[in-house]
C-alpha cells in the first residue's frame, strides 16, 4: 500500500523557466503522494527521488518512492526534490548541484506522484564517479486529469557535443571530473525538460508533449545555459 511521503534529505531545487501558478490553479493538492484530478493551467505536484537503482525495487518489483516498503525512509544518502509546474506548460526544471552530488545519492532518479496508480518512472541513470548526465526530458501522461504514467524520453547520442560523451548508447554525459561541483569548469546542473500528454479532467487534449517532440533539437536547458553564460 502506498503511504505518506517518506522523510528523505531535501535538496535545493530551482524552477528556471516557469509561469507562476495563479488564479487559474484549481488543484488544492500539494502532497505528491496524494491523488488529484487536474485541468490545463492547474498546478501539479510531483517528486524526483535520488537513490541507487536497487533501492526503488521490492521483491524485484519497482514501487513508488511513496511506498514505505522501499528502504528510502532513513536512508541518509537518498534525496528528494518537489516541483509544482503548470499542467500543459513546457517547463524547464533545474536541480542545483552546487552542493548536491547525485552520484553520492546512488546515481539514479525516479519521478513519482499519486496514490491509486502510484505512478513512477523507470529509474534513470544520472551520475556516478565517472559521468554525469545533466539533461533529461520527462513526460507526464494523464487520462481525464489523473496521472497514469511518467516516462523519460531518450533522443540518443546524436546531439553530444563539446565535453559530453555517449554513455549506455542513449545519453550524452559530462565527465564528472569536469563538473564545477568537482572542481571543473562545466556546469552540471540537472535540467529536466517537462511535457504533458493525454487529457485533462475536462477531456481537453494536453499538447505540450507534441510541441517538445517537434522542437526537440532546441534544448531548453541548453538555451538557458547559453543565456546565463551571457549574463554571468
Amino acid at each position: 500500500m502506498v503511504e505518506s511521503m517518506m522523510i528523505m534529505r531535501v535538496i535545493v531545487v530551482m524552477m528556471m523557466i516557469l509561469i507562476t501558478c495563479n488564479g487559474d490553479d484549481t488543484n488544492p493538492v500539494y502532497e505528491p503522494c496524494s491523488d488529484t484530478k487536474v485541468k490545463i493551467n492547474d498546478g501539479f505536484t510531483f517528486g524526483l527521488a535520488f537513490a541507487s537503482k536497487e533501492t526503488f525495487f521490492f521483491n524485484q518489483t519497482q514501487l513508488s518512492p511513496c511506498d514505505k516498503r522501499l528502504p528510502l525512509n532513513g536512508n541518509a544518502a537518498a534525496a528528494v526534490a518537489l516541483f509544482r509546474p503548470k499542467v500543459d506548460e513546457i517547463t524547464l526544471l533545474s536541480v542545483n548541484t552546487s552542493s548536491f552530488k547525485p552520484g553520492t545519492s546512488g546515481g539514479h532518479m525516479v519521478a513519482f506522484a499519486g496514490r491509486q496508480f502510484a505512478a513512477r518512472s523507470p529509474p534513470v541513470f544520472v551520475a556516478d564517479g565517472t559521468h554525469t548526465v545533466n539533461s533529461f526530458t520527462l513526460v507526464l501522461e494523464f487520462k481525464t486529469g489523473t496521472l497514469q504514467n511518467l516516462f523519460w524520453k531518450k533522443y540518443g547520442c546524436g546531439s553530444c557535443s563539446g565535453e559530453s560523451v555517449c554513455v549506455n548508447n542513449t545519453d550524452c554525459a559530462v565527465p564528472s571530473s569536469k563538473c564545477k561541483n568537482n572542481g571543473g569548469d562545466v556546469d552540471c546542473t540537472l535540467g529536466i525538460q517537462l511535457a504533458f500528454s493525454g487529457t485533462d479532467k475536462n477531456y481537453n487534449v494536453l499538447n505540450s508533449w507534441y510541441e517538445v517532440a517537434n522542437l526537440r533539437q532546441y534544448s531548453l536547458f541548453g538555451l538557458y545555459s547559453n543565456i546565463r553564460n551571457v549574463f554571468t
